[in-house]
């Protein structure tokens, strides 16, 4: 290798914990604190509003495994879109990923610090609570503690943050269906009557804008994918296991949560909706723990934690992949030759955090986190459009079943949901424009300063490229399985940037993926060179 150690993590995670990191993401604060809230909004039809969500976020998801399974790299929706379309669209698509998962990590700490502090003043009403100095509050200090002991965490260990992530969900989901056990003799059918209560069906929509981040979390299995052992089976499987564990669980957790305490009930208790509910029907003299609304509040604590785990892990990955495609400095890319994690990429991702729990207004940048999510995955749904016109031949351990129809159907739900909530905020919409045209301004001058590679001729100046006999060498190790092609100089070099990246990626899969077949067509478009010019099935030690 060049000046680093390596680019490729290793792979410690097996299908459990890669199926625990989604859905430690998607059972996080969102079922605790939403239900109530859709409730307010749908009344009974609130159940109808998790289960629709659940139909739009599945169509992404059959997007996701087919594009996982062609392309194993870790990077998730950014490294789809890297592969099929141009640098500017990858480095928007990107920067947008990055930030929306910093901005919901920092939703999830301070989501924590609140269950945390409701959590121990059941037993304990001395700990601090209220202000310090500014904007400086004893919840920031506890949102700020966590972040820092996970950022630490994903910082010397992937296994022992993907171990931790396990545990935890494994006990939060314990607790949801405790509380859906005790629930379930207590259910009253006649709290769905009548199902849409004045004219709330008008309603289903705006009750889905603002519940579809408990959705989000699935898509970040695709962030590790280097990470995860013989990816191109378990990070599909992984993604719809879940996918459907999560929806399931919703559907019975909201089931009880309004046949026991009745959807206006539900909508009076508002965040604390489900802690309200538990303590109408879970006993009262629980050892420890006390009662039910203390349990909840111990799996809200819970919930918060791993979803911030799962994000502080997948957006890492994200600008550790840009950086490794040099569409961010380099060094970002670089894996830490001790602890063999990108380290430079976490704590680059855990500032923005921190500052983003300090002084950020958190109610305004969850919505403009779930505009993000919407947008990306409306971007990655066209990738599998794209990439299957353009290379139908290309390997694809899992495709989608009825193509092109789940991939149309998810880019107009999301659509459809962006719109409602661009309307219904214009503020949100406002701040996502202005993000945006930050990130051209940034893509411009990183390749201005040469931090960035040039889309025409490689890496830009400044950045070390592997060449010569090295690349060789990195060549045999690829071999055949990471098939190239050889149209020009330019394609050459930018081709060379990914081979010490994926050398250890194609030695554990040893079919590979076509990488050079993705690039190869894109680069066609960016420099009118033809990719099928000089054989297509030529290995990169060949060339």
């Amino acid at each position: 290798m060049a000046q680093h150690e390596g680019r490729s993590p290793s792979a410690s995670l097996g299908l459990l914990d890669a199926t625990m990191v989604g859905m430690g993401a998607m059972i996080g604060a969102g079922i605790f604190v939403l239900t109530g809230l859709a409730a307010d909004i749908a009344g009974p039809a609130a159940i109808l509003v998790f289960g629709l969500n659940g139909v739009v976020t599945s169509f992404t998801a059959l997007s996701y495994a087919e594009l996982a399974s062609a392309i194993p790299k870790s990077g998730g929706g950014y490294a789809f879109v890297e592969e099929v379309f141009r640098d500017s669209i990858a480095f928007q698509m990107g920067w947008m990923l990055w930030f929306a998962y910093m901005i919901a990590g920092a939703l999830y700490a301070l989501g924590f610090a609140g269950n945390f502090l409701e959590f121990v003043h059941f037993y304990w009403e001395g700990l601090p609570s209220g202000a310090l100095a500014g904007p400086i509050t004893w919840k920031v200090l506890y949102a700020v503690g966590l972040v820092g002991f996970l950022v630490v965490l994903n910082a010397v260990s992937t296994a022992a943050s993907g171990g931790a992530e396990t545990v935890v969900t494994i006990i939060k989901i314990i607790i949801l269906v405790v509380f859906s056990a005790y629930g379930a003799n207590a259910v009253d059918l006649s709290e769905f009557e009548p199902f849409f209560t004045n004219g709330t069906v008008n309603a289903i929509l705006p009750a889905m804008g603002l519940t579809f981040i408990a959705f989000e979390g699935y898509d970040l299995i695709a962030t590790v994918t280097e990470e995860v052992k013989n990816p191109r089976k378990n990070i599909p499987r992984a993604i719809f296991l879940s996918l459907a564990a999560t929806i399931v669980i919703y559907l019975v957790v909201v089931l009880v949560a309004i046949g026991t305490l009745g959807a206006g009930g539900l909508a009076g208790a508002g965040e604390r909706g489900i802690a309200e509910a538990a303590k109408g029907f879970m006993p009262a003299d629980i050892p420890i723990l006390q009662n039910g609304a203390s349990v909840i509040a111990f799996g809200a604590v819970f919930s918060t934690v791993s979803a911030l785990n799962a994000v502080v892990l997948a957006s890492s990955r994200v600008a550790f992949a840009m950086g490794r495609d040099r569409l961010l400095p380099a060094g970002i890319g670089r894996i830490h030759h001790r602890f063999g994690t990108p380290l430079i990429a976490v704590v680059a991702s855990a500032v923005v955090m921190l500052v983003s729990v300090t002084f950020v207004p958190i109610r305004q940048v969850g919505s403009l986190s779930s505009l993000f999510f919407l947008l990306s995955f409306v971007v990655v749904n066209a990738s599998v459009i794209k990439l299957r016109r353009e290379r139908p031949d290309m390997r694809r351990p899992y495709e989608m079943p009825a193509y092109p129809l789940p991939a149309v159907a998810g880019i107009l739900g999301n659509l459809v949901l962006g719109y409602y909530l661009v309307t219904a905020d214009p503020t949100t919409a406002a701040l996502a424009f202005g993000w945006l045209v930050l990130g051209g301004v940034a893509y411009l001058a990183l390749g201005r300063v040469g931090l960035r590679r040039d889309p025409a001729g490689g890496a830009s100046e400044g950045i070390d490229v592997d060449t010569g006999g090295e690349a060789d060498v990195a060549g045999d190790d690829v071999g055949s399985g990471m098939s190239g092609t050889t149209s020009g100089d330019a394609t050459a070099h930018r081709s060379l940037d990914h081979v010490d990246a994926n050398a250890e990626l194609a030695t554990r899969d040893a079919a590979g993926y076509d990488q050079g077949d993705v690039r190869g067509s894109r680069d066609s478009e960016e420099t009118g060179t033809d990719p099928e010019r000089e054989g297509d099935g030529e290995s990169r030690g060949e060339r």
